[in-house]
């Protein structure tokens, strides 16, 4: 496994137990996505695509088979090394956008950069999260204050103002009417694009998936389609 990957599995399976039955969510799934891709995983509701995207981003172990991010194996790392692996290398965009509702965008946004360890305060860098996403005027407002794109845009500054090498959105857009939707895709593709961070985006919209480089198709569990 490697091939200038920075996201691999290999024969992947995740099961839940769910009383006495036990309830296959992964099948034995294989995806390799290089550095700097934009990847698209589409698939209908129990498809198996979120259970996937939890199970690399380090937020539950898989069953059995195997997951590296960035050359690092998940399925070898404790709990501890998970945390540190998702803090220093992978970005969450996910369909609820999760803000602290009593914390301003600002707030929500410096909360990431403190649990990172970046204690230095906003820089050069952080203005430039908030020019490419176009929030610099929304900056005071709490979340009830913000439109659904707004505290989206938020989100995803949260997300990626620590630069980590991976983003990982789960149905980005599913909150969001057509108009704020295409916005949030534009701005990953841009994202993808100009800071090169490799996008994994899982959404039921083949709309949505056409904003990436590929598209990988699940259904039961089981990649269908892996160009």
């Amino acid at each position: 496994m490697n091939n200038g990957a920075i996201i691999e599995t290999r024969d992947l399976h995740k099961a839940y137990r769910v009383g006495e039955v036990v309830v296959p969510a992964l099948r034995g799934v294989d995806l390799s996505v290089k550095t700097g891709e934009f990847v698209s995983i589409v698939g209908p509701s129990g498809s198996g695509k979120s259970t996937l995207f939890h199970v690399i981003g380090g937020l539950t172990p898989p069953t059995s088979g195997e997951v590296r991010v960035a050359g690092q194996n998940l399925t070898t790392l404790s709990d501890a090394g998970r945390t540190r692996l998702r803090r220093g290398m992978v970005g969450f965009v996910f369909q609820k956008f999760n803000l602290l509702p009593n914390l301003t965008a600002r707030d929500n946004i410096a909360v990431a950069r403190f649990i990172a360890g970046n204690t230095r305060g906003e820089d050069a860098g952080f203005e430039e999260v908030l020019k490419m996403l176009g929030i610099a005027g929304r900056l005071d407002h709490k979340p009830n204050a913000l439109s659904g794109g707004e505290q989206q845009r938020v989100a995803i500054a949260r997300a990626i103002v620590n630069h980590p090498a991976i983003l990982l959105a789960d149905e980005p857009t599913g909150n969001l009417d057509t108009g704020n939707s295409q916005g949030v895709l534009e701005l990953l593709r841009d994202l993808n694009k100009r800071l090169g961070q490799t996008v994994l985006m899982i959404t039921h919209n083949p709309d949505a998936a056409a904003y990436g480089h590929r598209t990988v198709h699940m259904r039961d569990g089981r990649i269908l389609e892996h160009p």
